[in-house]
């Protein structure tokens, strides 16, 4: 029995593609991540982005990113063996149930299976966004003061170091 009220899985279009092109998202969110449909349409441009479902236990999707290997001057720091973190959402008839939360973490150990190569998982989270930033620093990423300026204003880089074990 999953006692996590979330899994995560690999983006499948026959399954997933319907359900994640009716995502909505409050006015104040879209304005910090990109819908679905719009990260599954760079994603399919570029090999190094890996679409991510985020699933209920009872198999719903209810959420949704992107894992970007090989960001290069998107990575935001200097490491190679880092993956960035983009596009997080949960649909809005879903949010406040702890998928978000959940799938956060989960992450590091999906990280760890699917990319063994990757020794830090990094991300840029609006200065705005209190609401994720939040969630971000509840699930272990760290703030080590590093900014940028993003698309629609300065931006808080998080880190999280993948531990690997044996």
């Amino acid at each position: 029995m999953n006692s996590s009220p979330s899994q995560l899985r690999f983006y499948a279009k026959e399954e997933d593609f319907e359900t994640l092109q009716g995502f909505e998202l409050l006015s104040e969110q879209v304005e910090f991540t990109a819908l679905p449909g719009e990260a599954l349409e760079v994603a399919a441009q570029d090999p190094n982005r890996y679409p991510v479902v985020i699933q209920s236990a009872e198999g719903e999707t209810v959420g949704f990113f992107v894992l970007h290997l090989n960001a290069g001057s998107d990575l935001l720091v200097d490491n190679p063996r880092a993956i960035l973190l983009r596009a997080l959402s949960v649909d809005f008839r879903q949010q406040g149930k702890g998928y978000a939360k959940a799938a956060m973490l989960q992450l590091p150990a999906f990280v760890r299976e699917h990319f063994p190569e990757v020794d830090e998982i990094v991300l840029a989270v609006n200065a705005r966004n209190l609401t994720a930033q939040r969630l971000y620093l509840q699930v272990g990423f760290e703030d080590r003061g590093l900014t940028r300026l993003g698309p629609v204003g300065l931006q808080h880089i998080y880190h999280f170091k993948v531990e690997r074990t044996g």
